[in-house]
């Protein structure tokens, strides 16, 4: 679903992706672990074409990433970034209907679906400021899903939450996880939700592969020494 082919980024003198080889088949949870500044952010990035490769190429189902298929993409980022002037159904159903053209009243019962889905259907009418930062990241994660995608990308998503906050956002993507197919690529910090969703874990570090592997088996017996020592800072 997703490959990328000896992909290389440098901001300045910085090389951030070193040819990076990476696939993430259809239906599959990727999840991208290592320390800050090792370039997990920006493959989400590339992905979303915030930004773009200085060497090879990403595909995306076979053919290379374009606006079209940029659409069959959605994103859940660390800031929340609702539309403050606007309700939370309007959020939801604002992309669907001037990106997609998604008839208002379809757009309408699909997005109170998915905000019943994150338990904020009592929230329709509310305002992002009306809500606490992890009611607002569940909308944020409607927002995402109501453009239909086939690929989630998620960019550590509770960072900005306060601590109490954090389990019931990643309960969300839990349940999306184990009940839908769309493809999900997940840049994390929270090591057990890494183990819980995910069918592939990849270490990174310096702009490389580290290693990959199973939840089970990367959390369990890391074989490269740079992975054991990260895996001791962060539990």
């Amino acid at each position: 679903m997703v490959r990328f082919e000896k992909v290389c980024k440098r901001f300045g003198d910085t090389v951030v992706l070193d040819r990076l080889d990476l696939d993430v088949e259809a239906g599959r949870h990727v999840t991208l672990i290592g320390p800050s500044g090792s370039g997990k952010t920006t493959i989400l990035r590339l992905l979303m074409t915030l930004t773009q490769p200085d060497e090879g190429r990403i595909l995306i189902d076979g053919a290379p990433l374009d606006a079209r298929a940029r659409k069959t993409i959605g994103m859940v980022f660390q800031q929340f970034n609702l539309f403050p002037h606007m309700r939370v159904l309007r959020n939801v159903t604002e992309a669907p209907v001037h990106v997609l053209g998604m008839d208002k009243d379809e757009a309408a019962e699909r997005a109170k679906g998915l905000l019943e889905m994150v338990g904020l259907g009592d929230k329709l009418d509310a305002r992002p400021s009306q809500l606490s930062g992890g009611q607002q990241q569940r909308v944020a994660i409607a927002r995402a899903l109501a453009m239909r995608p086939r690929v989630l990308l998620l960019d550590e998503v509770t960072s900005a939450l306060d601590p109490e906050l954090v389990a019931g956002v990643l309960d969300v993507l839990r349940d999306i996880a184990r009940g839908t197919d769309i493809t999900m690529v997940c840049v994390t910090h929270e090591m057990n939700f890494a183990r819980d969703i995910s069918d592939l874990v990849v270490m990174f570090d310096g702009g490389r592969v580290v290693e990959s592997g199973p939840p089970e088996a990367l959390f369990h017996s890391p074989r490269h020494e740079r992975t054991r020592e990260f895996l001791s800072a962060v539990r």
